[in-house]
């Protein structure tokens, strides 16, 4: 209240002259009524304090910047936006708008093209966020000016001129030979080996109806090159699954240190569905980026 008095005046010197008045005002009714709890020092104090509040810079009174309440979460190869449930539970019951692009797995450019139509639709800033191929998408897509932050889930953020296929030859996963393929060139992991490599701490059933209902996905995406990678210019969070099969632990490191990650978390234990089986983790650090990109240091 004391420090809103500043803007009722129409100068300094009359605001000042007002809380000195003021001041006096109290010290005579302690005087007068004989204040036990508070002194004429701790009253000047106070009066001090109002004085100093009155003039106070402008910037020091500049509100903080709002927070980031948009979130967008792009699934990987194989998958539907399905599996982002618990994250996305987890996220709109603590305030978040969150939004889930379905995109048609037919491509890198259709891909990227259907994730920026769902950031057309956000009404601010946005933390775009990433699970396996996702993240190369979102490496992508991410340029968008609505995007403010970069959340990578055990996901690639290949460089420039780089491929996801290329990268995984470099850093080799346990499981990468799972990976199939149509006559017509589209890719799925073997239904009897989904739940060792791509999902081995999900519950058994869960994991064979994954198996079962693999969204296949146009294996050229593997080879495409990334053209203009968001994370060089973009504040980067990320998460290690450090069991995964599917994409190799160590490669995942990499992608974290080269972009220089604002945070890093691995998870013990934690399966290339990291998204899925531990979804408070993944919750937590997309909130953490929301936070560290509404304040920028």
């Amino acid at each position: 209240m004391l420090v809103s008095l500043g803007t009722c005046f129409t100068s300094q010197i009359q605001f000042e002259n007002t809380i000195e008045a003021f001041c006096f005002e109290i010290a005579a009714l302690m005087k007068e009524t004989e204040m036990k709890r508070l002194n004429m020092g701790t009253a000047m104090a106070v009066c001090l304090m109002a004085g100093a509040a009155g003039s106070l810079p402008a910037q020091a009174q500049t509100p903080a910047t709002p927070p980031i309440h948009n979130i967008v979460l792009v699934h990987g190869a194989f998958v539907d936006g399905s599996g982002w449930r618990p994250v996305y539970d987890i996220l709109t019951h603590d305030g978040y708008n969150v939004c889930i692009v379905q995109e048609p797995l037919t491509g890198l450019a259709d891909d990227v093209t259907a994730t920026k139509r769902v950031l057309d639709l956000q009404n601010g800033p946005a933390i775009l966020v990433g699970h396996s191929y996702g993240g190369a998408i979102i490496t992508e897509a991410g340029t968008d000016s609505h995007v403010v932050g970069l959340v990578y889930i055990a996901a690639h953020a290949p460089d420039t001129g780089e491929t996801e296929a290329g990268n995984g030859k470099l850093y080799p996963a346990i499981g990468r030979s799972a990976i199939m393929k149509t006559p017509d060139g589209y890719a799925y992991i073997d239904p009897k080996r989904y739940h060792a490599e791509f999902a081995a701490d999900l519950p058994t059933d869960e994991a064979n109806f994954e198996a079962h209902s693999e969204a296949l996905t146009w294996a050229k995406v593997f080879t495409t090159p990334i053209v203009n990678p968001a994370w060089k210019t973009k504040p980067v969070w990320y998460m290690v699954a450090d069991a995964d099969h599917i994409i190799s632990p160590d490669l995942e490191r990499m992608y974290a240190a080269r972009a220089h990650s604002r945070e890093t978390i691995q998870v013990p234990g934690a399966s290339h569905s990291v998204y899925r089986s531990h979804p408070e983790e993944v919750a937590h650090l997309i909130e953490d980026a929301a936070a560290g990109a509404a304040n920028k240091s």
